[in-house]
């Protein structure tokens, strides 16, 4: 089985990416991508457990772009790690990261809800590593002020609510543009769920070579209509679960048939 939307602990995943792969091996997959957001840090020890245990390790990212004030993301496949251009575009990235956490962390603070910034500062400084919104949760839950991570983006860090604060970047067609540079093959993340189906010709233009269809919180029409999208534009599909550990509505999608090997062969041809 293939699952092409994963997430470790080098970004806001729970499990370490070795143990990610232990997982996923458990739950029956043969062929994985890591898809930290905004960072490969983590695809190294993957790719080692990966080739202890068998598998296969596409390396992946899920990156954050911007439009209209709105998070749009993109998964990268097929690139080069070391490619310059993208090392220093990610870093930029995770820059922009930790100062929107310290604008969070600082409207917390006026509402009266003080957490230490320290660790999260310190966990964004770390070589490679990303620190966003999931990890003000944690902190929350840690210092009382909330009791799951839905109650914090329910109630202050959702977009609309007190605590949120809009994040700054390149546009959807900038992070093609970057994915392509670094040799590869960019598919928009989860389109159901973020509703920006205009905009998918104008990246089609930039490169774009593939649809997620298959998410784990995509129902079967929605899936059907970005198969069906995807044929007429001449585009890829891709799958994952999206999964980051054991909370939330997607940890029990590890393990389930995201995507087929002619799916991925017609991936892997754009290139």
């Amino acid at each position: 089985m293939i699952d092409l939307h994963l997430h470790t602990s080098a970004s806001d995943g729970l499990l370490r990416p070795a143990d990610l792969v232990a997982r996923a091996a458990r739950a029956g997959l043969a062929i994985i991508s890591v898809t930290d957001h905004d960072t490969t840090a983590g695809l190294d020890d993957a790719r080692a457990e990966a080739g202890a245990r068998g598998m296969r390790l596409i390396d992946g990212i899920e990156i954050t772009a911007v439009e209209g004030g709105r998070d749009v993301h993109v998964l990268g496949y097929f690139f080069d790690p070391r490619h310059e251009a993208l090392r220093s575009f990610l870093e930029g990235q995770r820059s922009d990261r930790l100062r929107r956490v310290r604008e969070i962390v600082d409207r917390l603070a006026a509402l009266g809800m003080s957490i230490d910034p320290k660790p999260l500062m310190a966990r964004g400084l770390e070589e490679g590593r990303s620190v966003g919104r999931p990890h003000v949760a944690s902190a929350l839950i840690a210092g009382g002020h909330v009791q799951s991570w839905e109650e914090a983006f329910d109630r202050y860090l959702g977009e609309g609510k007190p605590a949120f604060v809009p994040r700054r970047g390149a546009t959807p067609a900038e992070v093609v543009g970057v994915i392509r540079a670094a040799g590869g093959v960019a598919s928009l993340a989860h389109p159901g769920l973020t509703g920006v189906d205009p905009l998918i010709p104008q990246l089609v233009q930039a490169g774009l070579g593939a649809l997620e269809a298959r998410h784990s919180e995509q129902d079967e029409a929605t899936e059907a209509r970005y198969r069906e999208m995807a044929r007429t534009m001449g585009l890829a599909t891709t799958g994952g679960s999206d999964f980051h550990g054991d909370h939330g509505e997607r940890t029990s999608a590890l393990g389930a048939p995201m995507m087929t090997e002619d799916e991925l062969a017609a991936l892997e041809r754009r290139r």
